[in-house]
């Protein structure tokens, strides 16, 4: 009788660590054009929405498109990487922010390849407002009624637009409105009713180099509070209504 007892107890252990096992977060997640998000977001089963996999991806893990698909709005709140490069991983949003980015004080969040499009009715394409560094990386953000990008994070956080395209009638491209360290790097800013770059913060500083900043309503652009912009000097700021200036000029020679 004891020796019954005992095998139904391991029974009852066995099952409760197959149910966690399950229920693990991956390091890699990834969805699909054709997916659901009641799969366990894996390569063979793949979820539908990036928010469906971000739950079952673990921190400091990746979420990966494997095909073509609109995949949500998402709000982030750990270290992840979203990656859709290599194929048309888009984030369709009207009403609404694309991404937000409000994750711990010492998380890094990577964006890339990602199409993020708000059909002139949506917010703000990506907000970050706390982490330690967000990257965004040969992304696409378009038509939102506020800014492609607003970085409103503490003065310890960091932004990096690497590669990146921000176009068609968004406010501003960039807003930095906090005290935050931004650089924006061989990236094009172009035909946004507001400003390439705006800066609203008295302690934040941009610094831009390759970069093409052209058919703005201005090109730089400080508000009322100001900030600093640091050029290379290896920038296009052309055909803006008012093209606008860097507060210092680096030499590159």
């Amino acid at each position: 009788m004891l020796n019954l007892v005992r095998w139904i107890g391991g029974l009852v252990l066995l099952s409760f660590i197959w149910v966690g096992s399950v229920h693990a977060q991956a390091t890699r997640t990834w969805v699909s054009g054709v997916g659901d998000d009641a799969n366990p977001c894996s390569r063979t089963a793949p979820c539908k929405t990036f928010a469906g996999a971000i739950s079952k991806t673990a921190a400091g893990g990746e979420i990966d498109a494997l095909d073509p698909g609109g995949f949500g709005a998402l709000t982030i709140t750990k270290a992840i990487t979203i990656d859709g490069e290599g194929t048309f991983a888009s984030i369709l949003v009207a009403g609404t922010n694309g991404i937000n980015v409000a994750a711990g004080a010492a998380d890094e969040v990577i964006l890339r390849g990602l199409e993020i499009q708000g059909v002139g009715q949506g917010l703000y394409g990506v907000t970050f407002s706390s982490g330690s560094r967000l990257h965004i990386e040969k992304c696409t953000i378009s038509r939102f009624t506020n800014s492609g990008i607003f970085f409103e994070a503490p003065a310890a956080s960091k932004l990096l637009v690497t590669g990146t395209t921000i176009e068609s009638n968004n406010g501003n491209a960039v807003d930095v409105a906090t005290g935050g360290q931004a650089t924006v790097e061989g990236s094009v800013l172009s035909n946004n009713a507001g400003a390439g770059i705006f800066m609203n913060s008295a302690k934040a500083v941009a610094v831009i180099s390759r970069d093409t900043i052209v058919f703005n309503g201005q090109g730089l652009a400080f508000g009322n509070s100001g900030g600093s912009i640091v050029s290379f000097g290896d920038n296009e700021i052309t055909e803006n209504t008012v093209d606008g200036a860097p507060t210092q000029t680096v030499s590159l020679k």
